[in-house]
């Protein structure tokens, strides 16, 4: 039965021992994967950390269409290929 959030009470039964740690070494195996991605794709750390920043500095109103603007930029390969090349400077996001 639903609780008041909404969200169905965990059954700690419902998985077998052997389902629990499968489960458990897809999560490992998840989060080591996400890891070795991210590492290879340093790109990821700075496009979410310029994002974030302009929304932080400016405060838009309407976050997804400024987010939705953020991403669709045709010039954000280049923005943020540059922020890898050291140049913080160069926002592009005016």
């Amino acid at each position: 039965m639903a609780d008041k959030s909404g969200l169905e009470k965990l059954d700690f039964g419902a998985l077998s021992i052997a389902q629990q740690q499968k489960l458990r070494q897809f999560k490992i195996n998840t989060r080591i994967n996400n890891e070795k991605y991210l590492r290879e794709h340093p790109e990821t750390e700075v496009l979410i950390s310029d994002f974030l920043r302009d929304v932080f500095l400016k405060r838009p109103t309407d976050i997804r269409e400024y987010a939705a603007d953020y991403f669709t930029n045709p010039n954000l390969c280049l923005i943020i290929g540059s922020k890898l090349q050291g140049d913080p400077a160069d926002t592009g996001t005016d």
